[in-house]
């Protein structure tokens, strides 16, 4: 009888797959937009509102990441019992409505509680995206399909670069928040008139693979008994700490240090992060699938190594002797920095069954992000104003040299979790 019904679900869940998928992108390119553009725009909106540089980093990551971190736990809860299509549109409305009110911000306390609302918005965006997605692509295609859901990040930040620079360069850091948030509305009314809820568990078989979803205790209960599940999450939180510190700064750097207009960084810094962005998230997603079906521990080895490798170059970046081999310096890490995107969020879909996934997902980006943006952008920040003294002008390059540490922390406990993944896979009862 169960095997008649994921048969059944599984017809259902695969119809449409690619839509779904294009259409959920698209809500994720503007989740990013609307998370990075702030980094573009801190130039401007430093010298306007007058702001440090440990303010600018509190801004952007604190504010956004204590709703954002906070509220996605219980609304994934929600999204493995209710309509994951109606929380995902309900989400992109609201953090699209809070970054057109940034525009309006007339001081840090405007700007940071604006920020806030946008990560109250976001919460309920990735997690029940995850789940919704696993939903539509069996498991041996999930880490692809995962990984082209997540060219969300590069192409949303390379887009967030982009238009933000063109139009603060044209019109004013404030238009540039007011109509990328006003464009963000209709693609709400997309999410929730074109896409459906498929059954969940369709594409896994076995015992219990369709069942309802369980108390979260039992989830929590769940996880903490996997040790792969910490230390996948740990080990993206360390790397995320460089992400979005890099995210965030590498704008003002290309500014302070090489001495780059804010329409040159737009498109040096924009084109940095879409092709070495694509490229590595694709790739990462698709050696994982490969890799992957017969050996779990692969979908954690090959972020470990990527990131091993993506330290020194980007060592070698921030002293590059001239802006052509700056480019192809920054290129390399920012391709390995992304291939863990596919193969870790398609790990975590496989160490639980169907129905905990987006609460999983949610755990998993609660200790991502609360670390990655709450701490790492402020981080990079604070260094930055603890060093100037000795470092004056360049003290952000070494503020971001002495951060490149947290990539080997993560490779470290990539490499950890790559030994455990196969005991704490998921494998339904016949």
């Amino acid at each position: 009888m169960v095997r008649s019904m994921t048969g059944g679900a599984a017809a259902a869940g695969s119809k449409g797959g690619g839509k779904v998928l294009a259409i959920l992108l698209l809500a994720y390119i503007f989740n990013f937009i609307d998370r990075q553009i702030i980094g573009i725009l801190a130039v401007p909106i430093k010298a306007d509102l007058r702001l440090t540089d440990s303010q600018l980093g509190l801004m952007g990551g604190l504010a956004f990441a204590l709703f954002y971190t906070g509220l996605g736990i219980p609304i994934a809860w929600l999204a493995d019992r209710k309509s994951r299509v109606t929380i995902i549109a309900t989400a992109v409305a609201v953090w699209s409505g809070f970054t057109a009110l940034c525009g309006f911000a007339q001081n840090f306390w405007h700007l940071f509680l604006a920020r806030m609302g946008v990560g109250v918005g976001e919460a309920g965006g990735v997690a029940p995206s995850y789940s919704l997605i696993s939903d539509y692509f069996p498991p041996e295609r999930r880490a692809r399909a995962l990984a082209i859901f997540s060219f969300g990040i590069p192409i949303g930040s390379a887009l967030g670069i982009f238009f933000g620079g063109w139009i603060a360069t044209n019109v004013d850091w404030r238009a540039a928040f007011i109509i990328v948030g006003l464009i963000g509305l209709p693609i709400a009314a997309l999410v929730r008139f074109a896409l459906k809820d498929p059954v969940r568990g369709g594409f896994d078989t076995g015992a219990g693979a369709t069942d309802a979803a369980p108390p979260f205790t039992t989830v929590f209960r769940t996880l903490a008994a996997k040790p792969s599940f910490w230390l996948l999450s740990f080990g993206a939180a360390s790397g995320s700490i460089l992400g979005y510190g890099l995210i965030f700064w590498l704008p003002s750097f290309f500014a302070r240090s090489f001495e780059l207009e804010l329409t040159d960084v737009t498109w040096f810094y924009g084109s940095i992060v879409l092709i070495g962005g694509v490229i590595g998230t694709w790739l990462g997603g698709w050696i994982g699938d490969r890799v992957g079906k017969g050996n779990p521990g692969a979908y954690a080895l090959i972020p470990a190594v990527c990131f091993l490798l993506a330290a020194p170059a980007y060592a070698a970046g921030l002293f590059a002797p001239s802006l052509t081999a700056a480019w192809f310096l920054f290129l390399l890490p920012q391709m390995l920095g992304l291939a863990w995107l596919g193969p870790i969020i398609a790990a975590v879909q496989h160490i639980v069954p169907p129905n905990m996934r987006a609460t999983a997902s949610a755990s998993f980006l609660f200790i991502n992000n609360l670390i990655g943006i709450g701490f790492g952008t402020w981080f990079v920040g604070e260094m930055s104003d603890q060093m100037t003294l000795a470092y004056g002008q360049e003290s952000l390059r070494y503020s971001i040299l002495y951060t490149l540490g947290f990539y080997l922390l993560s490779s470290f406990l990539y490499f950890l979790a790559a030994r455990r993944l196969g005991r704490d896979w998921y494998r339904a009862a016949a």
